[in-house]
């Protein structure tokens, strides 16, 4: 096999850079917003940042009545930040495990007992995947009215699992079907049960694919402003994303920054642990027949 020529080679580390560089830079930017000084974010670099200080973060968790910046407390107000982050981790902790819950129990009963027009069924739970989120407010509220959850977290743990569920029924679905029956069947021959064969044998089997799910869950919970501010309007119940569109941005633009760092770091951090689960996750719910 003849080596690739050293400009095709160039060329592709050269694609690979620019498009590193595009996906890293925001990030980058906006830690490097976030460690700034009010006097450095006016007069120095937007790139660099000379003299990094976590005083944002402190500020952004800062009691009511502390002097806050170099305006003081006259321009400026106290967040319920730890509420907010206290109810952020609750929501999507909840809402991924209610989804990754029911979309495993969901795909293995579509993908694996396989009922009548599994097929079908599975093409429509993906079908509501496309639909935009926006039409549902109004039947959502209903709901939500109806159970007594309005203005309550546990709302949000009921409500986010639908947006990332049929996306995750149907790469879990398509491949518990295509796994090979013959492991679980020796199980069922050695006299274990269905459900003793599912979590020791096919569970372990797919943590690719479930661990692909959640990433999803999580990254398709974390990006959500819209529904967060809808059902959550108390302030001490909002979650982050809520609770930063509230903020005096205009003033506190740099404790926003810190906020939004707050929340995004973690979660690129799980995104990048579990990076190499993830793509081969997809990639084996997509060759085994999605």
């Amino acid at each position: 096999m003849n080596p690739k020529p050293w400009w095709r080679r160039l060329g592709h580390g050269g694609l690979l850079l620019v498009a590193t560089i595009y996906c890293v830079f925001p990030i980058y930017f906006m830690l490097v917003q976030s460690l700034k000084t009010a006097q450095e974010d006016i007069f120095g670099n937007p790139l660099i940042v000379l003299n990094p200080t976590f005083e944002n973060f402190e500020e952004l968790f800062a009691r009511k009545g502390d002097v806050r910046g170099f305006v003081g407390s006259a321009l400026r107000r106290s967040y319920p930040v730890l509420a907010w982050l206290e109810n952020t981790i609750i929501v999507f902790a909840g809402s991924v495990a209610v989804t990754l819950v029911a979309s495993i129990l969901a795909a293995y009963a579509l993908g694996r007992l396989q009922p009548p027009g599994f097929r079908w069924w599975r093409r429509a739970i993906f079908a509501v995947y496309v639909s935009p989120p926006t039409i549902l407010f109004v039947p959502l509220y209903q709901v939500v009215l109806g159970l007594h959850l309005d203005d309550n977290i546990l709302a949000l743990v009921l409500i986010y699992p639908t947006l990332a569920l049929p996306f995750c029924v149907w790469i879990l679905s398509a491949y518990f079907q295509h796994l090979p029956r013959e492991v679980e069947e020796s199980a069922l021959v050695e006299g274990a049960s269905r459900t003793t064969a599912f979590f020791r044998i096919i569970l372990p089997m797919s943590r690719p694919v479930v661990i692909a799910a959640g990433i999803f869950a999580l990254g398709t919970i974390a990006s959500d402003f819209t529904l967060a501010s809808v059902f959550l309007l108390s302030e001490h119940n909002q979650t982050i994303p809520a609770g930063l569109g509230t903020m005096e941005v205009a003033l506190d633009e740099l404790l926003a920054v810190a906020g939004i760092n707050l929340m995004a770091i973690p979660v690129v951090l799980i995104c990048a642990v579990f990076a190499r689960s993830y793509v081969r996750g997809l990639t084996a719910a997509m060759v085994e027949g999605a």
